[in-house]
């Protein structure tokens, strides 16, 4: 066996193959500098001029005392490129050990195995860790909440496990009942998608008051000046004990209820003696006063209701609470009702409430497309940090796509293969480093113009940046970047279908 060893070193690198276009000779190189994510240089040079990266680096709370251990940047580079390619597992680490560009270009020496990754995960205490993911999600946001009036949306989302991990719990899971799962409690800036925090418990700690626990928590370490204008949330914050704390706090809330009785009762009072108004998309809505048991004051209600298509079952619980109207023959109607401190016309109520389903879309993205749905360990503690860390990345790359597209948030499995995915190869020739990027996109060509007007903000930005703290270059980065959204009147997240007021 040692013998074959010796002459399969020495066997040559070119095969011929024969294919129908005749014999060609295959290669293999596995020294070339090349990598899949060509146009990965543009990120890096924004997270440079922008002093993200760096000031995320020195502080990382990550120490070595051993000679032979990676270097601290090497981990979070590593990291870094796992969490931007969408891997969800550690063990999906190893498929960027041939990215032979972006490493170096990153400032990293080697890419770390998923062990190392893992132990070092392991080795950080867990309060210094989340203290230093939190501020810096913060450096990533707060410059952008300074800029105009701005919208907090708050929900609980579902991560489904398969092990016997620390916190997994049967609990609330609406896609697998029965399935253990965390909670990842979720906080986002309205119709910006950037993500403001998030915390990860246990299955069975779900409910609003439990979200809550967070939400005050951020709310408490920011300035004042840059609270929301509002909070808006579903039925799980329709509570007294979430309502009354916004209002101890002089903090306006948008949230709905659950048809409970005496929510029922007021349903059915409106349908014959309200004055229902258009609130767009096909809903009418009636406002009113509702006094619940165990609230400690009257609050503004707004109900909203909108034909269902389709046939009517005699069996359906609409029908037993006379939820039915006769207009032109017999209606089917679906019901949501809203509970509010804001005294905003009804129309700009229900276009408020319908813009919070945007939050879903967050979730949606950030478990499908990144890794809040894995990286899952024993542990809950490495659970809780890579979560942040991940909605750390998504913040960077979303500002940086929207740099490129001011209107809209591209998804990252539409940004992906057009902002990172191409072939790079690297080369070095008379004391300049070249990489070529090959793109097979067929909007290659639009994606090229993008990054060269990028190159040329960030050379402006880099010019004047020595000069600015770095709240204030991600302020000038974001007034970029959102430049469409804040042209539009406020709060931030606008009503784009509403009819201008006379």
């Amino acid at each position: 066996m040692g013998e074959q060893d010796i002459q399969a070193v020495g066997l040559p690198s070119r095969v011929a193959v024969d294919t129908f276009a005749g014999r060609i000779h295959v290669e293999w190189d596995p020294d070339a500098a090349v990598t899949p994510m060509g146009q990965l240089p543009f990120f890096i040079e924004f997270l440079k001029v922008s002093g993200l990266y760096d000031a995320f680096v020195a502080e990382c709370p990550l120490s070595y005392s051993s000679p032979n251990a990676p270097k601290v940047r090497d981990v979070l580079g590593t990291l870094l490129l796992s969490i931007l390619s969408g891997h969800k597992r550690y063990a999906h680490i190893t498929t960027i050990r041939s990215d032979r560009v972006n490493p170096e270009l990153l400032g990293m020496k080697e890419i770390a195995s998923e062990d190392s990754i893992r132990r070092a995960l392991a080795s950080l205490d867990e309060v210094e860790a989340i203290a230093w993911a939190d501020k810096h999600l913060a450096n990533s946001t707060r410059p952008v909440l300074s800029l105009a009036p701005w919208i907090l949306d708050t929900d609980n989302t579902v991560k489904c496990l398969y092990g016997k991990q620390e916190g997994a719990v049967k609990s609330y899971n609406p896609k697998k009942p029965g399935r253990p799962s965390h909670s990842y409690h979720s906080y986002f800036m309205g119709n910006t998608r950037m993500a403001l925090g998030v915390e990860v418990e246990a299955g069975d700690k779900h409910t609003g008051k439990h979200v809550a626990v967070g939400l005050w928590k951020l709310l408490d370490s920011m300035p004042r000046e840059l609270w929301p204008d509002f909070i808006r949330g579903d039925c799980a914050f329709g509570s007294e004990p979430i309502m009354h704390e916004a209002e101890e706090r002089d903090l306006h809330y948008l949230t709905k209820l659950r048809l409970t009785a005496n929510v029922k009762k007021l349903i059915s009072r409106l349908i014959t003696k309200g004055e229902w108004l258009d609130a767009g998309q096909g809903f009418r809505g009636c406002e009113s006063t509702l006094s619940l048991t165990g609230w400690s004051r009257s609050r503004r209600v707004v109900v909203l209701k909108r034909p269902i298509r389709g046939e009517i079952l005699i069996s359906d619980k609409q029908l037993e609470l006379a939820f039915v109207e006769i207009e032109d023959g017999i209606r089917k109607y679906e019901y949501q009702v809203l509970v509010t401190s804001l005294d905003y016309e009804l129309l700009t109520i229900a276009q408020h409430y319908r813009d919070r389903g945007d939050c879903e879309n967050c979730f949606d993205e950030l478990k499908n497309q990144w890794g809040w749905g894995g990286y899952t360990t024993q542990d809950l503690q490495r659970c809780r940090i890579i979560s942040r860390l991940v909605a750390l990345v998504y913040n960077w790359w979303s500002l940086f796509v929207r740099l490129a597209n001011p209107d809209k948030h591209h998804e990252a499995i539409t940004s992906r293969p057009l902002m990172l995915h191409s072939v790079g190869r690297q080369t070095t020739h008379a004391g300049q480093t070249i990489v070529t990027i090959t793109s097979t996109h067929a909007k290659a060509s639009v994606v090229q113009t993008a990054m060269r007007e990028l190159a040329s903000f960030f050379k402006e930005l880099a010019r004047i940046a020595e000069q600015l703290p770095l709240a204030e270059r991600i302020k000038l980065i974001a007034l970029r970047a959102f430049r469409k959204l804040l042209s539009l009147s406020p709060p931030l997240p606008t009503l784009k279908l509403l009819p201008a007021t006379g």
